[in-house]
């Protein structure tokens, strides 16, 4: 495995964190949207991740378990919420149904703001990854050097 190995499996999980951290701002901005292009109520999107493969096993590696190769992460869906929205009664609202209730989305806002800090500390890690192949690399270098 080389240096660039870690740096690229710690780039696919912070694009993958980043991407999540998008789907919860966008969920946080549109808690109140009654409105969307598929009609109705907005729904809650969550990022779907997987563990992928990267490259390939090293020439005499141990068989088995030790023997796969290196997984990065990969966002391979979107998940769209199928909850039936929160419907609260207000009739002179513009998109109240007949008997005068809004149909707004499920989205609890606190769920919403832990799952943001949660990103935010695997994107954390990832960085954290990435700077220790860095100082790595860095101490093989200085060691060539002496």
């Amino acid at each position: 495995m080389s240096v660039f190995d870690a740096f690229n499996i710690g780039a696919s999980g912070l694009s993958a964190e980043r991407f999540r951290m998008n789907l919860v701002a966008s969920n946080l901005a549109n808690a109140n949207a009654t409105r969307s292009e598929e009609g109705g109520a907005y729904r809650r999107r969550d990022a779907v991740f997987s563990a992928l493969p990267y490259g390939e096993p090293e020439e005499g590696a141990i068989p088995g378990e030790l023997a796969s190769p290196l997984a990065k992460v990969g966002v391979v869906g979107v998940d769209v919420d199928q909850r039936d929205p929160r419907r609260m009664y207000d009739p002179g609202h513009p998109d109240a149904d007949a008997a005068g209730y809004v149909s707004y989305p499920n989205i609890n806002v606190i769920d919403e703001m832990v799952n943001l800090i949660n990103a935010q500390r695997s994107y954390e890690a990832n960085a954290a990854g990435i700077d220790a192949a860095k100082q790595m690399a860095l101490r093989a270098l200085e060691i060539g050097r002496g």
